[in-house]
C-alpha cells in the first residue's frame, strides 16, 4: 500500500468526539488534537485523551504516510533520526487545513485547541507551532525532537508548550529535546520541560501526571 497523497485536507481518517465541558470563562469548550506515533492510529490517544480532560472535544487524525507497509507516520523519514522535510513540511501544512476545516465542520473553537503528540505525532506538532503559530493554543510534546530550524521571525509569545523527555531514550537523545525548547523560548512561548532521568522513549506515569498538572493548568 503506499503513503496517501498530501494536499487533501479533508481525507484524513480521524475520530471526533464531542466534548461536555471543560470550557475557559468565554464558554468555549477545549479540543484536543491527539497525533499517534509511529506504527499507531487514530484510536491510540483517545483513551489519555479521555483521562487527561474528561470534558473535552477529542480530535484524533491516522497519519497518511505508511512506513514499510505497515507502520503508520504522519509524514516520511529517511531512516531514524533523519526526517524527509520537504514532505515534513507539506503533511504540516494539510494537517493545519484538516485542523481548520474540522473547526467548521465539528463547530469547536480553534483558538482553544491544544495539541498532544507523541514521537513522530510531537514532531509534526512542533513543525505546527513553527509554521502555523496561532493554530494551537498549546502543545504537549512527548518524546520529541527539533525537526528543523524555525523561521528567526518566528512568534509564539501567546503560546503555552509541555516538552517530557527521556534521559535514557534511545530514540530521542535529551540533547534534541532541549534544542527544541531552546528555540520554542527564544520564540516567546512559555515551556514546561520535563525530563525523567531513568525513562526510556515510552511514557511513565510520572510523565502522565505532569502532563495532567499542565493541562489543568492551561484548561
Amino acid at each position: 500500500m503506499s503513503d496517501e497523497p498530501a494536499n487533501q485536507p479533508g481525507e484524513f481518517d480521524h475520530v471526533f468526539e464531542p466534548g461536555e465541558k471543560q470550557t475557559d470563562e468565554s464558554g468555549s469548550l477545549t479540543t484536543l488534537l491527539l497525533l499517534h506515533g509511529t506504527g499507531g492510529d487514530e484510536n491510540d490517544l483517545v483513551p489519555l485523551g479521555r483521562q487527561l480532560a474528561p470534558g473535552s472535544a477529542l480530535l484524533s487524525p491516522r497519519g497518511k504516510v505508511l512506513e514499510g507497509g505497515v507502520s503508520r507516520r504522519f509524514f516520511r523519514r529517511h531512516a531514524e533520526g533523519r526526517l524527509d522535510i520537504p514532505d515534513l513540511l507539506e503533511r504540516t501544512d494539510e494537517l493545519a487545513a484538516f485542523v481548520a476545516e474540522s473547526a467548521a465542520e465539528y463547530s469547536f473553537d480553534r483558538a482553544r485547541v491544544i495539541a498532544i503528540g507523541f514521537s513522530n505525532g510531537a514532531n509534526i506538532a512542533a513543525s505546527l507551532l513553527f509554521r502555523h503559530p496561532g493554530l494551537l493554543g498549546g502543545a504537549a510534546l512527548l518524546r520529541p525532537m527539533l525537526p528543523y530550524e524555525p523561521d528567526e521571525h518566528l512568534d509564539l509569545g501567546d503560546t503555552s508548550v509541555f516538552i517530557a523527555a527521556g534521559g535514557r531514550d534511545p530514540l530521542v537523545p535529551v540533547a534534541q529535546s532541549r534544542e527544541l525548547e531552546s528555540r520554542l523560548t527564544a520564540s516567546g512561548a512559555s515551556v514546561t520541560f520535563r525530563m525523567d532521568e531513568l525513562a526510556g522513549h515510552g511514557l511513565g506515569p510520572e510523565d502522565l501526571g505532569a502532563l495532567g498538572a499542565w493541562l489543568d493548568d492551561l484548561t
